[in-house]
């Protein structure tokens, strides 16, 4: 059987209810990632607030910005995502209820140490392609620093502030292009921001920590972050979330792992150099299959997933022209739930989309 609803409310009106949805006070830190949910939690929340979970799956966790709310309302969250990156951030706010970086932790982290023997993997490799030739130097020096922290999860917490502040001073928050150029340029300019491009790495790192400190709680639960493919996440959930990269109609899919690559690389920074595609100018990964990026095996991914949790509540976020169809997820759930609700938001356009048409979908499996 379903159900749909249709939505029409915007980010303002959702505020006037967010207050009381809200336990803590504690706030996620703003996210510069592309497809990031976290101007549409109030809404997801609002649809998923009078379901029966207290454990809790988000099985493509990205920035956490889900995983985080869930923790906000006080169940017992599990986080996963395969790529490392995302994984450690989420460690940091996610799984972490207690640590945080001292003012003297962060200090010795911007500082320069004559007892430490600092390596050039950054400024050797990446010149002139995302950072100057000083900010790669300072990206090495302060990966170097952090292998020497110690405490839980205080490493998670730096590792937070330095790849925030490598998205916020790239073009686009993106890695996908050779593009330093573009803020170096001196010209008028139509989009961006030079001033905080150019604002120095160690005034964002420290911002960066003291914003990830301020979104330290607990809950009263302990909670997991995982960094599994999405069909090896093990244990068992009341509710599982699913929020999978995006594949348009055209075929064309959205590929993480090749946006954020630099991201990735800095948390294997021992093995990064010999990860790297060296045929690319932009020095990307190596890349590798993902089911999530292929048209022809995407809707195979959705009906393993949906069996996989066939004994919990599903929540699917999605988008209303993706690949496979709204109304070929809606029949693939239904094989595995007695009932489907389908939600709409209404028009939502992504940064750096270019589709006014497509709707913020939630269905909800039960």
């Amino acid at each position: 059987m379903f159900y749909i609803h249709n939505y029409n409310l915007t980010v303002a009106n959702l505020t006037l209810f967010s207050a009381q949805d809200i336990a803590m006070k504690h706030a996620f830190p703003q996210t510069r990632y592309q497809g990031s949910k976290a101007k549409l939690l109030d809404w997801i929340w609002y649809q998923m607030a009078d379901l029966d979970f207290n454990t809790c799956l988000d099985v493509f966790g990205g920035t956490g910005a889900v995983a985080y709310r869930l923790k906000q309302e006080r169940k017992q969250v599990t986080y996963n995502d395969y790529l490392r990156f995302n994984h450690l951030m989420a460690s940091a706010l996610i799984e972490n209820s207690t640590e945080t970086l001292s003012d003297e932790d962060v200090e010795w982290l911007v500082s320069e140490h004559g007892e430490i023997k600092y390596t050039d993997l950054v400024e050797r490799i990446f010149p002139d392609i995302y950072f100057t030739n000083e900010e790669n130097r300072w990206i090495d020096q302060t990966l170097s620093n952090m292998r020497h922290l110690d405490g839980a999860y205080k490493f998670e917490i730096a590792f937070f502030a330095l790849a925030q502040a490598c998205i916020i001073k790239r073009p686009y928050n993106l890695f996908h292009r050779k593009n330093l150029y573009v803020r170096m340029a001196d010209v008028e300019r139509s989009f961006g921001n030079k001033i905080t491009w150019d604002r120095p790495f160690e005034d964002y790192f420290k911002k960066f920590a003291q914003e990830a400190n301020s979104a330290v709680f607990s809950n009263g639960y302990s909670h997991n972050a995982f960094n599994f493919d999405a069909f090896e996440v093990p244990g068992n959930y009341d509710l599982v979330y699913i929020d999978t990269p995006y594949i348009a109609k055209s075929g064309t899919g959205v590929d993480y792992r090749d946006f954020y690559h630099f991201l990735e690389g800095m948390t294997k920074y021992d093995e990064w150099e010999s990860s790297i595609d060296v045929a690319s100018k932009h020095k990307r990964l190596l890349p590798f299959e993902n089911v999530w990026n292929d048209k022809n095996k995407i809707t195979d991914g959705f009906e393993r997933l949906f069996q996989k949790f066939q004994d919990s509540i599903i929540v699917v976020s999605y988008r209303s022209d993706g690949i496979p169809s709204e109304i070929a997820l809606m029949q693939l759930l239904k094989k595995y739930k007695q009932s489907v609700t389908v939600h709409h938001f209404g028009t939502y356009k992504y940064v750096l989309s270019r589709n006014n048409e497509s709707k913020e979908v939630l269905l909800i499996g039960t």
